[in-house]
């Protein structure tokens, strides 16, 4: 895995907004953080982070396959956003966050400002991720605070520094990554870049409740071996299909996870949204692993998506009488 791939898909026109204050290299110690070569100037500042549509892909590889964990994840970037606004109060270490439910924010923000040797202050989250659903909304706070604060200080701050304290906070999806990757969400650490997600839409379903990140990470079972086995096969699928734009494969990846994963956390709605899926001649069925949410994957750039949508609302509004649509990030070279 080269840094050069992560810069280049940073530069891309689609994420270079979110990235700014954000760099890929490694280093060790006092050298986590590289400072701009202008004195770092104090000022307000505002940063994104998007979410993530549960995943395409969650399970376990074989013993031998991972370095540090077997379990692990593909992305599905879609384009909503939490949103962080960080207003520096020279004097202290401490951070006030609104809304004040928000703690795991809060601790990293609080850690990044010591790492930065920078003042506390106040810091304010807003999002369009709808929390405990999984669409990666604890991950989208995190990343978007480290991000308003680096941009705060015009300090660019290592991914490595953001992960170590997200790894202390939670397990935690990749979303701080410019496009799909396969991550290990336990240790916080990127597994291996894939490349741009093509434009999909997802018709999108809750289930209801909430599920939390850290509560289900310690109750859910072991996989055996067989299935550690197709989840090998499946991310091997995925690292060529993705980079191809291949949305067939994506649809049938997508809709091999959904059915693996479904005696741990089970959809109500699978079977379902399957039948769904397979009567309008859809790509697949996506889930949020560790979440509420259930969707149907289409391609926006094919001849017939307005016709196939219309039929994939219809055909899953009995079982959500207001279903979402959600639109993949999709780098654009």
């Amino acid at each position: 895995m080269s840094t050069s791939e992560l810069l280049e898909a940073a530069a891309d026109e689609v994420w270079r907004p979110y990235m700014s204050y954000q760099t890929f290299d490694r280093a060790d110690g006092v050298q986590i953080i590289a400072a701009d070569e202008q004195q770092p100037r104090v000022q307000c500042s505002d940063a994104l982070c998007c979410g993530t549509f549960g995943e395409l892909l969650q399970g376990e590889l074989p013993v031998d396959s991972a370095s540090r964990d077997s379990h692990f994840l593909v992305t599905m970037p879609i384009a909503l956003f939490a949103r962080a606004h960080f207003m520096p109060i020279a004097g202290t270490r401490s951070v006030t966050v609104y809304p004040p439910h928000k703690v795991k924010a809060k601790r990293l923000a609080e850690n990044l400002v010591i790492a930065l040797g920078a003042s506390g202050g106040i810091l304010f989250l807003q999002s369009e991720l709808l929390e405990g659903k999984g669409l990666a909304s604890s991950s989208a706070d995190l990343v978007a605070t480290a991000r308003s604060i680096a941009c705060c200080f015009k300090r660019r701050v290592r991914t490595s520094l953001i992960e170590k304290f997200m790894a202390e906070i939670e397990p935690s999806d990749g979303v701080m990554y410019p496009g799909v990757v396969a991550y290990q969400q336990r240790a916080c650490s990127l597994l291996s870049f894939l490349g741009q997600m093509p434009p999909l839409a997802i018709v999108g379903i809750d289930e209801g409740g909430t599920v939390e990140t850290v509560d289900y990470d310690q109750r859910r079972g072991e996989i055996s071996g067989s299935h550690r086995a197709e989840y090998r096969e499946l991310l091997d699928r995925a690292r060529i299909a993705i980079p191809r734009g291949d949305t067939a494969t994506i649809g049938r990846i997508a809709t091999a996870s959904s059915l693996l994963h479904q005696e741990r956390t089970p959809k109500k709605h699978l079977n379902s949204m399957l039948k769904a899926s397979e009567a309008t001649d859809a790509l697949g069925v996506i889930v949020a692993h560790s979440g509420t949410m259930i969707g149907i994957l289409l391609d926006r750039m094919a001849a017939d998506f307005p016709r196939k949508l219309r039929s994939v609302l219809t055909h899953v509004s009995p079982l959500d009488n207001s279903p979402k649509i959600y639109l993949t990030m999709t780098g654009c070279r």
